[in-house]
């Protein structure tokens, strides 16, 4: 199944500058894993040491906050959009 993936910027050096991919998976997981096979590095930018999404990325599944929904076990579908979204801090 393909799901268009939203790279943020600073993540574009590791899909060859694309910020639209196209990428599988059943859940978020699944899709992490998908994208380091292709993207080799990447998943240690937004995993922990544990394979968990980091707490300052977050995760969209078609605009919805995952963390409102399975966290890294949501369900994709075909066509699903997922955006990477890196937290902002600043005053």
């Amino acid at each position: 199944m393909a799901v268009k993936v939203l790279v943020p910027t600073p993540l574009q050096k590791f899909t060859n500058n694309e910020a639209t991919i196209e990428a599988s998976g059943g859940n978020i997981t699944e899709l992490i894993d998908a994208l380091e096979t292709s993207f080799p590095g990447i998943k240690s930018r937004i995993c922990d040491e544990s394979g968990k999404p980091r707490r300052f990325i977050n995760f969209y599944v078609n605009s919805e906050d995952i963390r409102f929904m399975d966290n890294e076990n949501t369900a994709l579908s075909d066509g699903d959009e997922v955006s990477i979204v890196p937290a902002v801090a600043g005053g």
